[in-house]
Formats: C-alpha cells, structure tokens, sequence
C-alpha cells in the first residue's frame, strides 16, 4: 500500500456533468488531479519533497528501488539519504523545474521530471519528481547513444590529460658528458624552486625536452603542462591562444568562446617557447599576466585568476632584442629569473655515440626497420660535424641515413650528405687535431661567427632547393617557421642570395 499524499484537490464526482463544466476551476484542480494519478501510475517512482528537502511521499516501486521496504521507511528523510545524487533539492532552492534529465541508479539510470511546488502565494513549498524510463520504452535508444557519447568523452578527456603531462623526465636527457650532467643538475634544483625559468639554447638542443622533465620533476607533475610555440602561431591569434576569448567574441568557429593556454595549465606549468619571436604589441599584455596571476579572455569584462608556473624558452639573444627596442626590458627580467644555457651539441661531442644509438633505437621502433648501427668511420664523420641544427639535426641525418641505405652497420659513406657540412664552425675547437692554432687578435665574434655560419648554411640548403623554404627546412632538420624567421633576421633571399 502506498502512502498517501494529501492532495489539495476537492474531491469529486468521477462524471461531471453539464452544470458543473463551466466551474472552470473545479475542472482544472480535476484535471490535476487526473494527471498526477495518471503520472503515478504510469512512471516507474514518483516522490514529493516539501520545502527542507524532506520526503513527504513516495511510492512503493520507486522506494524499493533505493533498497527500502516501505515508503514510511523513508517519508521524512531527507532526500539525498534514499536518492543519491538526486537534484530534487535544488528545484526546492531555485523554484526552477528540470524537465528531462538523467538519474544515474543501480542498476539502471532513470529519465527523470522534477518540478517545483508552490502555494497560492507563488511561494516554493517542495517540488515533485517523476522517474520515467522504464515505461517509456522509446527512450532507451536514445539513452544508449547518450551513454556512448558519454564513454567517448570519458576517453577523450581521459586522453587530452595524459597530453597534458610531461612526456619526458631528465633520464631522456640522453648524456654523461660534463655539460650534460650540470645541466641535469641545474634542472633538477630549477624544478624545486617552483620560479620562472628561462632556457636558452640553439635550435635543436632539446629546450622543450628539459621544460617537460622541470615539470616531471616539480610539485607540478600531476597537474597540465600546456605548451605553446609562439613563433608557430599567427601574431592575431597569439592573445585569444594566450588568454582565450568570451562568447560571441569572434564569429565562426570561435563563437561559443575559447579557453586559453593560461587557464588550461592552472595549477601546472606553461611552456612559451620562442618567446624571442613574441609581437611587442602582447608582451605588455604577457607581463600583465605574469605579475597579476590573472587574464582577461578577449571580449570579456571577466577577470581569471590562474596558478602557473612558466617556463620560457629562446633561440635568439633576448638580451640584444632588448637593447634593439624589439623586446621589452621589463618582461625579460620577469622571464630571466632563472636561466638555464642546453648546450650545443658541439660542445658535448663525447655523448654523440650515446645519443645516435638512443635515435637509431627509436628510429628502428617507429619505422620498423632494423636496428641499424654506427661503425668508427660513421662516428668520425660525425665527430666532425658543425651540427648548427644540433641534436634535431644529427636525428635527421641518423633518420636519412637509416631509410636510404641497405647497411645494418652504417659508414660515412652513407652519410655523404654531411660533407659540405663537416666543415669547422669559424672560430670553434677542431676536434680532428690539424687546424692551425688562432692568434688572439684573430678569434673571431662568436655571435659574428656563427651567424656567417648560419647563412652561408642556409644559402646553400636553398640553392639546392631550388628556393623551396620547406624542403631546405627539412633538409636541415629545422622547422619550417624557424626557418622562415632566420632568413628575415640573416638578409637571406630565398633563392639563396642575399636580400636587397
């Protein structure tokens, strides 16, 4: 026997007769009436609540489904205690109805009306639910594709997490050299500190392998780790990836708004890296966030404050930018708290055979090819190697070297693209033993140097090329925007001259 509900409807003749029909409102507390009951009998539960959220009636299908014996086991309850996860209390709290939603119960979810109750005042006194699924068979098809969308976003979020951490840790740092162990060590009392860091370093050192292993090894680890080329990103779009944009800021894609790069790394680290190559017109905008902890999406009036820790990596000399008015002094010493130099692969010449052989592993595990090695004329040839493209560069030439040749002992002559490059850097050590020694007056500017080694480099790639900017920047193993960037700061034409 259910409980129950004492119904504020007059009771009535089932028949109505003519008479009676034009009491309008003795028809509509009837209509009620008739619905309620035909609502009953047809949901698989119904319950009441009154104003605190305690149940005033319920019945015997739906009671039981929540591991009671009778409804009065439960009138008086408050509802969370019988329906876990239920909203019934926040209809009562907002006077607001949800009309259709999903109930997640064992062992299977209800599709559930719950609508609030008022007096004749309009005042919220309870609200009523409806639990409707199992007799609203139609339903099911619906709900089983709901679910699998749910599965699916559970994986896609689940996914998009494990991207947002650290991919690499300082034992992917691949050396025992002096150079590579003090920077492990640096690295690894920089990711204590929980500071800005700034890492500087040539193209192709492995910047972003050392940002992603300070953040495995900090307080941060198991929170995002967001990164951003900002030389890879059009300078219009760099302040909505950096802060985001509100709703309606933008037409198209962007209309429903957009979450930045700050708010997506809070509580973790965000990486910038060439964050020489920033436009002036966003760096005050970046000092902003760094000092306040907060951004402002574009077209927004919404402040969000954020917890991150940066990390800011370059290829350029920022401290030169400053001094040419191209990047601002203010932002440099908010950056350069801590800095960190990933040496040149040049100067760690002594990890070279380790690092080839971690390549050609990898190489081996992503093509499978076989495993390939080097013989000691291979590792001469590339001892003597300038390497401007360091580490991404030797990846490249090991990675060419592996799918043209048929070897599985690799020589020099299967690194015969690496001749004209095998030439020394202008004023670097000669590790073969036979350059003459330098007078002190003729050391060379290293800046000066490598730069004249860079663009005859570059000169050269593109005039093989035929001009063609992203071939060239295959070839030298840089990235094609990197590429683009150096021949503007060098007065390189593209077809391998030098710019008017």
């Amino acid at each position: 026997m259910n409980a129950r509900l004492d119904l504020p409807f007059p009771p009535m003749p089932l028949a109505l007769t003519a008479p009676e029909l034009v009491d309008f409102q003795r028809v509509r507390e009837r209509a009620m009436q008739s619905l309620f009951e035909s609502l009953e009998n047809l949901c698989e539960g119904t319950i009441v609540v009154d104003r605190d959220s305690r149940i005033v009636w319920i019945n015997d299908r739906y009671v039981k489904r929540f591991g009671f014996a009778t409804p009065e086991d439960a009138i008086g309850k408050k509802v969370e205690e019988v329906i876990p996860n239920t909203l019934m209390g926040e209809v009562v709290r907002s006077g607001k109805p949800i009309l259709l939603d999903i109930l997640e119960a064992e062992p299977m979810p209800f599709v559930v009306t719950r609508l609030p109750l008022k007096d004749d005042a309009g005042e919220v006194i309870g609200a009523v639910g409806f639990a409707l699924y199992d007799k609203l068979q139609p339903l099911q098809p619906l709900y089983g594709r709901l679910s699998r969308l749910q599965q699916e976003l559970a994986q896609a979020q689940k996914k998009l997490a494990e991207e947002r951490r650290a991919k690499y840790t300082f034992s992917n740092f691949v050396g025992i050299s002096p150079a590579a162990m003090e920077l492990k060590r640096q690295g690894r009392r920089a990711a204590r500190l929980d500071t800005t860091v700034l890492l500087l370093g040539e193209t192709g050192t492995g910047k972003e392998l050392v940002a992603h292993a300070i953040h495995a090894a900090s307080d941060r680890a198991d929170k995002p780790f967001v990164g951003v080329n900002v030389a890879a990103i059009p300078d219009t779009l760099l302040e909505t990836e950096f802060f985001g944009a509100a709703p309606g800021a933008y037409t198209g894609v962007d209309k429903k708004g957009r979450i930045g790069k700050f708010e997506l790394a809070h509580g973790g680290t965000l990486f910038l890296d060439e964050i020489g190559d920033m436009p002036p017109t966003l760096q005050a905008k970046l000092l902003r966030a760094l000092q306040e902890q907060e951004v402002e999406p574009v077209g927004s009036n919404r402040v969000i404050k954020v917890d991150v820790r940066i990390i800011a990596a370059t290829s350029v000399d920022l401290a030169k930018r400053v001094a040419d008015g191209r990047f601002r002094s203010d932002l440099y010493y908010r950056l350069n708290v801590l800095s960190l130099t990933v040496p040149p692969l040049r100067q760690r010449l002594e990890d070279l055979p380790m690092l080839s052989e971690h390549i050609l592993e990898n190489i081996a595990q992503r093509t499978g090819l076989p495993h390939r090695e080097l013989d000691a004329s291979a590792i001469e040839l590339l001892r003597r190697s300038p390497w401007p493209g360091n580490i991404r560069e030797l990846r490249n030439a090991l990675e060419q070297a592996t799918l043209l040749s048929d070897h599985l002992r690799l020589s020099a002559a299967d690194f015969a693209s690496l001749a004209p490059a095998a030439e020394p850097v202008p004023g670097a050590a000669d590790t073969s033993g036979t350059a003459a020694p330098l007078a002190p007056q003729d050391i060379p500017n290293y800046g000066e140097a490598i730069a004249d080694f860079e663009r005859q480099l570059i000169r050269q790639a593109l005039a093989a090329c035929a001009g063609k900017v992203p071939e060239a920047a295959q070839r030298l193993g840089l990235g094609r925007a990197t590429l683009y960037k150096k021949i503007a700061a060098l007065g390189i034409g593209t077809g391998g001259s030098a710019a008017a």
